[in-house]
Formats: C-alpha cells, sequence, structure tokens
C-alpha cells in the first residue's frame, strides 16, 4: 500500500524547499544588482534591495579602466583549447580503459582516483618551478598545458564509464566489415558517445573557465591574464571595488549559462547513458 503524504506536510515540504531556494538564489541576485546600481547606491542606507535607478557604469568603467575584453579573450582561448584537447586525450584513454586488460590497469585507475583527492594548491610550488625551467610562466600556452594535465585524470574516468555502457558489438560489427579498431572508435563509438563527450567537454570547459590558484600563481601580466585572475585583482589591502567586480561577476557567469542552456540535453544524456536499446 502507498502511503500519502498529508497536506501539511506538502505544504512544509514546499516552503521548505522554497526558502532553500531563495537563500542559494539570493547571493546571485545581489551581485547582479549590485552591478546595475551606481557606485553611491551600492552601500546606501537603507539597503536597497532594488535599484532605483539603472546604471551601466560599472560595465563601462570595465572596459575603460581596465583589459576586461582581454581577459576574456584569454579565458575563452585557454578554456576552449584545454577542453577540446582533454575531452579528444580522455576519448582515447577512456577507450583503452575501458575495452582492455593489461597489466597494471587497476594502478592507473587507482591513481587516476587519488589525484581527485589532492588538493591543487599542494602542488603549486613544486609546478611554478617546473614551468620556470620551461620558460611557461606568463604565457597562455604553459597555462593550457597545465590545465590539460590537470583535467585528463577525471574526464578519463568519466568517459571510461561512458564507453563501458556501450556494447562491444558494435565495434566488432564495424571491425568485421574491414574497419580498424581507430575507425570503428571514431566513425561508430563516438556519434554513439556524444552526450557523454558534449558533458565531458563543458565540465572541462567550465572548470578551466572558472579556476583561479593555477592562473593566479602562473600568469604575472595583465595580457595574458584570464578572468578569474582579473577578479581578483579587483580586491586590495584597503579597499574591495564591489560595482565593477559584481558587473565583471555577471559577464563571467553568462557564457557557461548559454553553453549550458544550449547543451542541457546532451549533459542529461550524457549523465544518464547506458540505457542502450538491444
Amino acid at each position: 500500500m502507498i502511503s500519502r503524504v498529508s497536506v501539511p506536510g506538502r505544504v512544509a515540504k514546499i516552503a521548505f524547499l522554497g526558502a532553500w531556494l531563495i537563500i542559494t538564489l539570493f547571493p546571485l541576485y545581489w551581485m547582479i544588482i549590485t552591478a546595475f546600481k551606481p557606485a553611491g547606491a551600492i552601500f546606501s542606507f537603507p539597503l536597497q534591495y532594488w535599484p532605483n535607478r539603472i546604471s551601466l557604469e560599472n560595465f563601462a568603467s570595465l572596459f575603460s579602466k581596465a583589459d576586461f575584453g582581454v581577459y576574456m579573450l584569454n579565458s575563452g582561448v585557454v578554456a576552449t583549447v584545454s577542453a577540446a584537447f582533454v575531452t579528444l586525450i580522455s576519448v582515447l584513454s577512456g577507450y583503452i580503459i575501458a575495452r582492455f586488460e593489461f597489466a597494471g590497469k587497476g594502478a592507473v585507475f587507482g591513481a587516476f582516483l587519488i589525484t581527485q583527492m589532492i588538493p591543487a594548491f599542494i602542488a603549486l610550488g613544486p609546478l611554478y618551478m617546473m614551468m620556470t625551467k620551461l620558460n611557461l610562466v606568463d604565457t597562455r600556452r604553459g597555462l593550457i598545458l597545465v590545465y590539460i594535465a590537470a583535467s585528463i585524470p577525471f574526464s578519463t574516468l568519466m568517459l571510461a564509464g561512458f564507453f563501458a555502457n556501450v556494447p562491444d558489438a558494435l565495434e566488432e560489427a564495424a571491425m568485421i566489415d574491414g574497419c580498424s579498431r581507430l575507425t570503428a572508435l571514431f566513425r561508430i563509438l563516438v556519434p554513439v558517445m556524444i552526450p557523454g563527450i558534449a558533458a565531458a567537454f563543458i565540465f572541462n570547459f567550465v572548470g578551466c573557465w572558472n579556476e583561479l590558484f593555477l592562473s593566479v600563481t602562473l600568469i604575472n601580466s595583465d595580457s595574458n591574464k584570464t578572468i578569474p585572475a582579473a577578479l581578483n585583482g579587483f580586491i586590495t589591502s584597503y579597499n574591495i571595488d564591489w560595482g565593477p567586480m559584481s558587473a565583471a561577476a555577471v559577464l563571467t557567469v553568462v557564457p557557461t549559462l548559454i553553453m549550458f542552456a544550449f547543451a542541457s540535453k546532451y549533459i542529461v544524456q550524457g549523465l544518464t547513458a547506458g540505457a542502450v536499446k538491444g
């Protein structure tokens, strides 16, 4: 017999979820309205929960007083190139882990899992020394290489799980028809794996787009800074420039929101991969 939740219970549940939603979204809302407030109205008393006058001066100052367009371009290039290479490499490594048995496979799998437990800032010192010797400090290509190396383990584990849910019969049938294993991978399995590959690319892109510690450590000049490093520059020892920083944060969130909006179906399909029709 299926128990039914009482009306007061449903009301309490809806009220709790509504309150939780408000608490969760309020910081985002406050950031947005702060970005559109004039400088004198940000800390006015009483607090304005809706600006009396919409102003774009915070957004204008981003491009007039700072090279925010350069920061966005740097973030776009670094995140896109890193995510593309990570996804391509992880497709190959995930396929190998899912399809082949070899000596040390368990050790490799365990090493990939262990890397996800180690905080990134622990390796900042040795990493900076190594990148200095390679003359890759304060370069976008150096940051891209670090992001690729740091993101491959997680993406490999993710795509290996997706490959494990795809029947071996698909590539075996292609190989019987004359395809090599590599051709079968890219012509047969990759089209089937599009949702999983898209999900991996998006997670990698967002991770590289929002990453702070490595970008602050490895990038010094304004011409190579990414958005997180630039946002960190709004905080000084004596002041926090809340208006422009909020405007920059709003512009930073927009690309990821657009990407998730257009690729949400792939993410859902990727996360629910495994329901393969016979």
